[in-house]
Formats: structure tokens, sequence, C-alpha cells
């Protein structure tokens, strides 16, 4: 009988072509050869004594988080921050809840985006009498003439949301003062009063922090400021 710490033992021990591998974690083999060229995985040495290049059981686990992590719509680069969290031994939980509500709030905003899409062309839809000469169809004149909410929603919502993604970042700011999670909790207040911000997060352990918002609106200056008002002193940590 095969005990559990052998079984552990064994996959571990385990190697995978990169077909196998592909196989195991349910992608193909361009998705893992993609991974290793962005440096999510390590490309495994070539044997001296020839055959194939062997992935191990991490590197097959890893392929399977990537995946996962891309399919909850976390970029490439934010992955790649996980697994840097994952891999650091003073790094916190909280720091991965950090990015996960950061990213809950960037879905919310597309929804809400998705929203007045959907209400755009149920007025079209409404509109077309359903038959008829396509000459003489209500949505292609209606497009054509720009209906306020299509020619808002619809044909500039690539590059509005382009535009919005790149002004939204997350900032670290390290602060002095706190005495205990009282006083991460009137930061995070202080902060969440401020126009733009989207998110706080404050941690007395950590001493600092983490504030996702609108760099228009609010700029780090801002956030700064405010947490000055709580008689506690902050600046951006270096990233």
């Amino acid at each position: 009988m095969v005990r559990g710490a052998d079984l552990l033992r064994r996959r571990k021990m385990t190697r995978f072509t990169i077909g196998r591998a592909a196989n195991a974690a349910n992608v193909n083999v361009e998705t893992i050869r993609f991974y290793e060229r962005k440096g999510l995985i390590e490309q495994p040495l070539k044997p001296s004594s020839g055959g194939p290049r062997e992935y191990d059981c991490e590197t097959v686990y890893r392929i399977r988080f990537v995946r996962q992590a891309q399919e909850i719509g976390f970029s490439l680069r934010e992955i790649g921050e996980l697994l840097s969290l994952r891999a650091d031994p003073e790094a916190d939980c909280a720091d991965v809840r950090g990015r996960a509500i950061e990213k809950r709030e960037e879905v919310q905003i597309k929804l809400a985006r998705l929203s007045n899409m959907r209400d755009a062309l149920d007025e079209l839809i409404a509109s077309c009498p359903g038959g008829g000469d396509v000459k003489a169809c209500t949505i292609l004149e209606a497009m054509e003439r720009g209906v306020p909410k299509l020619a808002d929603e619809l044909l500039s919502e690539e590059k509005t949301s382009k535009e919005d993604n790149e002004m939204i970042e997350t900032t670290i700011l390290n602060v002095d003062g706190m005495h205990c999670d009282g006083c991460a909790r009137t930061i995070e207040a202080l902060l969440s009063r401020v126009p733009g911000v989207r998110k706080a997060e404050a941690s007395y352990d950590q001493g600092h922090a983490r504030v996702l918002h609108d760099q228009r609106q609010a700029p780090v200056n801002d956030l700064i400021a405010a947490i000055a008002k709580g008689g506690f002193g902050a600046k951006a940590a270096e990233q």
C-alpha cells in the first residue's frame, strides 16, 4: 500500500514532456511556450543525454495558477506580481487580498459600462420595426446620425476604457504615526473621502496604506494631504 508521504514524493518526482505538461495543466503547448517567453515559468534545461525537455510538478501547478488567474481577469503583469508574492516568505495574505479587491473594483467599472451598452442597444432594437427595406433601417440610420448613447458608449467605449485604465493606479504609502488597528481604520476613512479614490486599505502591522485611485482626480499629493489631516505622516513607497 502506498502511503500519503510516498505518493506525494512520487508526484514531486514525476516529469512531463511539454505535451504531457500541457494536458495536465489543461492548456496547449503554445500557451506553455508563451508563458516561458513572458517569464512566468522557466524553460527546463535540455538533458545533456539528449531527449526532450522535462517539466516537474511544480511547474505544472504554476501553469495552472497562471491560467486560473487569467480566467478571473488578472493581466500577465499582475499574475507575475502574484507569483512573486507567492514566493516571498515575508509576504502577507493581506497583500494578495488587496490585489483581489482592486481587480473586483475594475470588474465593477466594466460591468457598469457593459450595462450602459446594453441599454443603448435595447433602445435601438426597440426602435426597429423588424422588417422592410434595409435602406430604411432605423438602427443603421440612428448609427449614422450618431445616437448619443450608442456613439458615446459603443463607438468610444474601447478608447474610454483604455484611457481610464491608464489613469487608475495603485499607490502604496508608508505611514508614520499609526499605533493600533484603529489608526489604520481612521486612515482608510480619510482616504476614502478623497474624490477619485476607489479603494483604500491601511495596515497597522505593515505600516502602510494601499490606495486604488484615479490619478486625475486624486493625485498622490492629495492622498498624503488627506492622511496628514489625521495627524499622520505619509510618503509614497518606492516600487
